[in-house]
């Protein structure tokens, strides 16, 4: 099914391939997939090239390579001749005679859309500043696992609702017919096209889109409440100003008693303590985010044995 391909947005994939790769997820957390779908890619080399720092991407990478039997090298973008002025087009035609996967973690989506152009090895996106596909997949997985379901599910992403994976997120959702709302200041809403992308997206598969200002009316009676750190990398200068912007859209107990009682709460990691969330929800029977974080692990390894062996499909 995807035996192959680039992964660079859940825009590329249809709802079934989505679907595919959330039940291959918990599939392999559940150890119910048989090591002989995949065992002939073992020894496979797969390049994570990383412009940005990670904790969660680059480990939960590296140790599904490990468990799948795959080869990672890790190589930060200080270390390549990148530092130092080589075109990117030149960068992937020459990792693409060494491995059999790019990963990469980048600050412009460009950048991927430039390797994937010059290298036949498939890429996958493991960040850039407009999506961040494997974070979604990880979350959608989450919820699925908690609910037992994703049909008729809503999910509220409250703060910076144009940030990547607030992007991703809305995508995945809305792909496979769920309810997605995007709560925050209109200063930070995403742009007109991304919005009559998703309405568009949501016409074809019965999804809801719905943006508000209001955060009590956007977390209302929702099953999902998702946030993010106000103030992402490279946005360090806008510091003062987006948390004195935020700072209405913290989720608390307050705001979370607005949500269907038995909501949960997800945040992507790492968190600001004492900014876009409380410990009181943070720390609640509601949240959800270690469990999440540890489906990054899951859906990794759904998603490289997807692209690396063609018997998955």
């Amino acid at each position: 099914m995807l035996y192959g391909r680039d992964l660079l947005t859940l825009l590329d994939l249809s709802p079934d391939e989505i679907r595919y790769l959330i039940n291959l997820s918990i599939k392999f957390k559940r150890r119910e997939i048989s090591e002989s779908l995949y065992k002939h890619i073992a020894g496979r080399t797969v390049v994570l090239f990383f412009e940005k720092p990670s904790t969660r991407t680059r480990l939960s990478l590296e140790v599904a390579c490990h468990h799948l039997g795959l080869r990672p090298i890790y190589v930060s973008a200080t270390t390549t001749q990148l530092a130092r002025g080589e075109p990117i087009e030149d960068f992937a035609r020459v990792v693409d005679r060494y491995v059999d996967a790019i990963v990469a973690r980048v600050y412009s989506h460009k950048t991927l859309e430039m390797m994937a152009k010059y290298a036949d090895a498939p890429v996958i996106n493991a960040l850039s500043d407009l999506y961040h596909p494997l974070q979604a997949i990880a979350d959608l997985m989450t919820i699925k696992e908690k609910f037992g379901r994703l049909e008729g599910i809503k999910i509220c992403f409250v703060g910076d609702v144009d940030n990547n994976v607030a992007h991703s997120l809305t995508i995945g959702a809305l792909k496979l017919g769920l309810e997605m709302r995007l709560t925050g200041p209109k200063k930070y809403w995403p742009s007109k096209e991304f919005m009559e992308k998703m309405k568009e997206i949501a016409s074809q598969t019965g999804g809801r889109i719905i943006i508000t200002d209001d955060p009590k009316e956007g977390v209302k009676d929702v099953h999902v409440i998702y946030t993010d750190v106000w103030v992402s990398m490279g946005q360090e200068k806008e510091r003062e100003e987006r948390i004195k912007i935020f700072r209405p859209y913290q989720v608390n107990s307050r705001l979370a008693a607005n949500a269907d009682p038995n909501y949960i709460f997800m945040h992507c990691l790492p968190r600001h303590r004492g900014e876009e969330v409380s410990d009181d929800v943070f720390e609640s029977s509601h949240s959800m985010v270690f469990d999440q974080a540890e489906n990054r692990l899951h859906s990794a390894k759904a998603v490289l044995s997807a692209i690396l062996s063609e018997s998955m499909k």
